[in-house]
């Protein structure tokens, strides 16, 4: 019938075959360890060829990904220091050897923690950088492909700072907040263009950026006994999470934010 929208080609996959990767190409940031490491292992497991966007060697990620039968792609670029057209030129690389990029996950990230009153303005503008304008830059460039097929998936990487105001990182909770109403934004541009963004907000998960918080036992106690699954989550906690976002499974999703924060949000 005239005016009615096709249906989705994953209607017709199994419900399980719609979490399937297989045959895509997800570019990730933030690869070398951590959150971003665990990101891109996961997306493997599901069938993606992987790139990873790091501006240190994530040789030890790329070994993991062939180890599930998936190519990797190592790329270098430095968040803090980038521009724009450097940016758009690691996504072109990407396309360049794998074809296309299907997926695109902005997990890179920086923390700084003083006082607002006594804040550097170096680690205000630093962590704007790396936190918010790179998402924005890389999210754009990689649309273009996306769009011009009319298929795509961009996942970023919120935080509970998204929602709450957090202490001594007023450049992190800015950044994270703006994260999540970009999210919102490009997906209301991009939706009708077949292209899905969202983000994925972790709670409190034990890697570099936590570290000083796990060890400061008075402050680490009490924030274990402010999540209701009483425990630090780990980057393996969010891969399903992304995965999900990442495949067809999602394609009617557009704009949210999904918290994997062990339940912090709702105590």
């Amino acid at each position: 019938m005239s005016g009615v929208p096709a249906r989705p080609a994953a209607e017709a996959m199994s419900v399980l075959d719609r979490f399937r990767l297989d045959g895509k190409v997800a570019l990730v940031t933030g690869t070398s360890r951590g959150i971003g490491q665990g990101i891109a292992v996961g997306l493997a497991q599901a069938g993606a060829d992987i790139a990873l966007l790091d501006r240190s060697a994530a040789s030890e990620t790329a070994a993991a990904v062939r180890a599930t039968g998936r190519r990797a792609l190592e790329l270098r670029a430095d968040l803090s220091t980038a521009e724009p057209a450097e940016l758009e030129a690691a996504v072109a690389q990407a396309e360049a050897e794998f074809g296309q990029v299907d997926i695109l996950v902005n997990n890179a990230g920086l923390i700084r923690r003083a006082p607002a009153l006594t804040y550097p303005a170096s680690d205000w503008d630093l962590v704007l950088k790396v936190d918010l304008d790179a998402v924005f830059h890389l999210s754009r460039a990689a649309a273009r492909g996306m769009i011009a097929r009319g298929s795509g998936k961009i996942v970023t990487v919120a935080s509970m700072l998204s929602f709450q105001g957090g202490v001594r990182v007023p450049a992190y909770t800015a950044a994270k907040h703006a994260v999540a109403g970009l999210t919102k934004a490009l997906a209301n541009e991009w939706a009708s263009r077949g292209v899905n963004v969202n983000a994925v907000a972790p709670g409190y998960l034990a890697t570099d950026n936590t570290a000083p918080l796990r060890a400061d036992a008075a402050r680490e106690r009490a924030i274990v006994e402010r999540i209701p699954a009483g425990r630090w989550g780990t980057p393996a906690d969010l891969q399903g999470a992304v995965v999900f976002l990442a495949s067809p499974a999602a394609a009617y999703l557009h704009g949210v934010v999904v918290p994997v924060d062990g339940g912090w949000l709702a105590r």
